[in-house]
Formats: structure tokens, C-alpha cells, sequence
């Protein structure tokens, strides 16, 4: 489970919450093949920015008290090139804008998605009989790969893995294999002989997975020690779980759920439709004002689609994403802080020798500067929160 804001990736003191969803659990049936002494040293950088929701299925501007620095393609990059890192082949994540079926369906071959919301903390989240939708099949975890949560903070992970590791059947066509590459096969072919709280210990300790995973933290060289000072202003939690069709049923596959969830007989075919009648019914339990939430599908990688079909503009847009994406998870990676810190030296030490008149004149310009941004802003704020104001009387 992700624990902070949910577009605030480098949390450096997550609350533990496993003691209350699911716990960690110890074991000495995990191969010295796929253990290492530091297990999974994971940072919050896989739980990304909030899609701006709202009940009809379209999405509206995040509120100023909700929104981030971090954008929608970030997150799609992170995860895209952390399954390219991993040795998968020919797919990428797509961020949904709406709950349409249509804008999944288009994207076809479609794998899965992942959602993420809001982690209820007044209510109870998991039930030993039934779940709030659908039902548990206690017997499909034995054949398709479903792992227990055991390590906070890696949800995002687990979800991407619970689509990936269950594309290995040819049968179900295109849309039901994915090339994961032989370190994921061979993973997946190991977990699959334990129990599922075992495969979520045998995942957390992945040498492969811990460090493609942690190469996407962002650089956090600061840590604000007081900022759950209060419990009464600590963070929200937020949480991925995923949805995808096998073997004819469609999964919604949580690793801090006892089982996976079924809801029902689903095709490739009908997926799309299936899963937004599962989404709209899991985000209309959410009172009407929360809106953080985030849709991702795992897809077939648009370029080649974009050579089958020799179209040269999807090719060279694609293209444009993907720099942007690589340039995006570079600086993500990289602290500025001392660079930062040398430019401001540089400037000050400019200033003080044009003389004091000189340096003088340059603080009170950028006071004035300043003034009239925090200005603009308190008048941007106050418009949004009247129309925000018009548009829930409406």
C-alpha cells in the first residue's frame, strides 16, 4: 500500500500499516535464488498522480489542496520503462481519461489496468467471507499468479506483476500472452509452487525486481520530521490493485485481499465494459468530493502498431512520448539540490559586485515579483473554488 499523498513519491517515513492489512509473513520456503539480505528497499515511487474524477465517468481539474508537481505521463513512463527494465517486451501503460469502454477498447491488445484510490482507514477493508464486490475464489490463487502484500509501499509493483505474470497463455490469443522475458518466466515458474503469501515474500525479495524497481526512485534529499507531528493532519493512504481477464473470468487481483476477487465470465472481448461497470460501482462508494484517483492499462506497445499501420504521425508522437518519458525518469533520478544551491552562489555573488544600491534593488524587485504571484494565485484559487461551488449546486 502506498502511504502519502498518492503523487508524492519519495515518502521518507511511511506509516506501517501491515500490521492491520495482512502483515508481513516470515518464511524459509523462499529459494536462496530469489532472496537477497536486503529484501525489497522500496520507496512510494511506483503509486502515481491522481486522475481528476468525476461521478459521470469524465474527469475535471484536481482541486489546488490535491494536486502535484508530478504529471499523468510521469507515472505512465515510470511504469512503462520499469517493465522494459524488468525484460518485457512490446507493451507500455496508457493513463485512461474517462471511465469510457471506448477509450480502452481502442487501445486493443488491452491486458489489463490498474486503479488506484483512496485507502479507507474509518472502515473495515478486507473480510474473511465475502468482499464488498464480487466474490473470492480461494481456488484460483493455486493457478494463476496471485501474491499476498507482505512489504508496504509496493503496491504499485505487485499490481503491474498480478496483469503481467498471468499474459502466459497463447490460447486466450493475443491479448492473453505477453513476452515477459526468461528472469520473469523463470520467477513466475518458481512463486507458482508456493502458496500465495509465500509468492508475495518470494517478490519482495526478487533481486531483479527490488533493483529494477528502486532505479525509479526519486532523489529525496530532505525529510520533513514534523509533518506527522499531528495524527489528525497525517497523510491520506492510497492503494493499486489490478483487474484482468483469465482463463474466461475477469480478476481483480489485491494483494491485501485473502483470495482473488471474481466478477464473473468475462472475454477479452468484453473486458473493457466489465471492468468500467466494476470501476464505476468501486469509486460510487467514495463520497461525492473525493476525486483522487488513478486508471492505467497495460497495452500493446503503440509503435508498432503505429508501423503495422504506416502511420507516420501516431509514430512520431509515440516516439516524442517516449523521449519525454526517458527525460522524465532521468531527472527523477538525479538530486538538484547542490547544482541549485551553486546557481543561487553565483547570482548573489554577481549582484553584491555591481555594488549594495544594485543588490538592494534586486531584492526589492524580486519581493515585488513575488507579492504579485502569491496574488494571482489566492485569485486563481478562490475562481476554482467558486466554480467548484457552481458546478456541486448544479
Amino acid at each position: 500500500m502506498a502511504v502519502g499523498k498518492p503523487v508524492g513519491f519519495a515518502v521518507s517515513d511511511p506509516v506501517d500499516l501491515t500490521a492491520n492489512h495482512g502483515g508481513s509473513v516470515e518464511s524459509d520456503a523462499v529459494s536462496k535464488h530469489h532472496q537477497s539480505p536486503e529484501g525489497l528497499a522500496l520507496s512510494s515511487e511506483l503509486h502515481g498522480p491522481p486522475l481528476r474524477s468525476r461521478r459521470d465517468g469524465r474527469y475535471r481539474k484536481t482541486p489546488r489542496k490535491s494536486r502535484s508537481t508530478d504529471t499523468a505521463s510521469a507515472s505512465q513512463g515510470v511504469f512503462t520503462y520499469l517493465l522494459e527494465n524488468l525484460g518485457v517486451k512490446d507493451v507500455q501503460f496508457e493513463e485512461l481519461l474517462s471511465l469510457d469502454p471506448d477509450a480502452l477498447a481502442e487501445l486493443h491488445p488491452v491486458y489489463g489496468v490498474i486503479f488506484l484510490f483512496k485507502f479507507p482507514t474509518n472502515a473495515p477493508y478486507t473480510a474473511a467471507d465475502k468482499p464488498l464486490d464480487g466474490t473470492f475464489d480461494h481456488e484460483a490463487a493455486e493457478r494463476i499468479f496471485f501474491a499476498t502484500q507482505t512489504i508496504q509501499n509496493a503496491c504499485g509493483t505487485q499490481a503491474l506483476l498480478s496483469v503481467l505474470l498471468n499474459k502466459n497463455d497463447a490460447a486466450a490469443g493475443e491479448a492473453g500472452l505477453v513476452d515477459v522475458g526468461p528472469d520473469l518466466a523463470g520467477f513466475r515458474d518458481f512463486a507458482m509452487a508456493l502458496p500465495p503469501e509465500f509468492r508475495g515474500e518470494a517478490l519482495s525479495n526478487s533481486e531483479l525486481i527490488r533493483d529494477v524497481h528502486n532505479a525509479f526512485a526519486r532523489s529525496s534529499p530532505f525529510a520533513d520530521e514534523t509533518r506527522r507531528a499531528d495524527p489528525a493532519e497525517a497523510d491520506d493512504a492510497f492503494h493499486f490493485v489490478a483487474y484482468t481477464p483469465v482463463a474466461g473470468t475477469l480478476y481483480e487481483l489485491d494483494g491485501l485481499q485473502p483470495a482473488p476477487v471474481s466478477h464473473g465470465p468475462c472475454d477479452q472481448a468484453a473486458f473493457p465494459a466489465r471492468v468500467m461497470d466494476v470501476l464505476r460501482r468501486r469509486v460510487a462508494r467514495y463520497s461525492h468530493d473525493e476525486i483522487r484517483f488513478n486508471l492505467l492499462a497495460l497495452v500493446g506497445d503503440l509503435r508498432l502498431r503505429a508501423r503495422l499501420l504506416g502511420d507516420a504521425a501516431l509514430l512520431a508522437r509515440e516516439e516524442r512520448k517516449r523521449r519525454a518519458w526517458q527525460f522524465e525518469n532521468a531527472l527523477r533520478r538525479h538530486n538538484f539540490v547542490g547544482f541549485a544551491a551553486e546557481v543561487l552562489r553565483g547570482v548573489a555573488a554577481a549582484r553584491l559586485r555591481e555594488g549594495d544600491a544594485a543588490y538592494d534593488g534586486w531584492i526589492a524587485d524580486a519581493q515585488a515579483r513575488l507579492e504579485k504571484r502569491i496574488e494571482e494565485r489566492s485569485k486563481a484559487r478562490a475562481a476554482a473554488d467558486e466554480d467548484e461551488g457552481a458546478e456541486k449546486k448544479s
